[in-house]
């Protein structure tokens, strides 16, 4: 599938319009249900094809957010084979008590793994708990990027940001190929 393809079936697919009010606060007169692509067996296969392309070449583990950021993390490690991590908001108060579930990361090049962003805000506060767990945190892997500003704070925080999309290549690419 070409990646235009791919951004017109997202669009298609996971674009819901009305009033919805965004994790950061902010209000958005149309939303990505990132569920609607991300639960598509066929869309996610396509999407990790893609976004391997774009793991930084010294990953070792990547680290897929509660909860957006797994399946597509899983995706992509079943598409090349890196292990995976699955990070918690917070750790859980019983079993494992872990807040970064699977291999261990302390001393390896792990590279967060998201679906959609926006401010960054929860790529931020993931980024410094794996830190302190020992990870060496450089890099961010992400679907969509809905805006610039979440660009600019995780740069500010060393961190490099790979997305295969940005929202308005989603909707140029809609308009430009509507009638395919």
């Amino acid at each position: 599938m070409e990646k235009w393809e791919l951004a017109k079936e997202i669009y298609n697919t996971s674009r819901l319009t009305g009033t919805f009010k965004l994790r950061s606060g902010q209000v958005s007169n149309q939303y990505f249900d990132k569920y609607l692509f991300e639960s598509n067996p066929v869309l996610l296969l396509e999407i990790a094809k893609q976004l391997k392309e774009l793991i930084p070449p010294d990953t070792e583990v990547l680290a897929g957010l509660e909860m957006g950021g797994i399946p597509v993390a899983t995706a992509l490690s079943l598409q090349t084979g890196i292990p995976v991590v699955f990070v918690r908001k917070e750790a859980k108060k019983y079993g494992t008590c872990k807040l970064a579930e699977g291999v261990n990361i302390a001393g390896k090049n792990v590279c967060v793994v998201e679906d959609v962003i926006t401010t960054g805000g929860q790529i931020l506060l993931s980024t410094k708990d794996l830190r302190e767990l020992g990870a060496k945190v450089y890099h961010v892997l992400g679907v969509i990027e809905r805006t610039k500003k979440g660009r600019e704070k995780l740069l500010e925080d060393g961190l490099q940001l790979y997305s295969l999309f940005t929202m308005d290549e989603l909707i140029e690419g809609e308009k430009q190929h509507a009638k395919s």
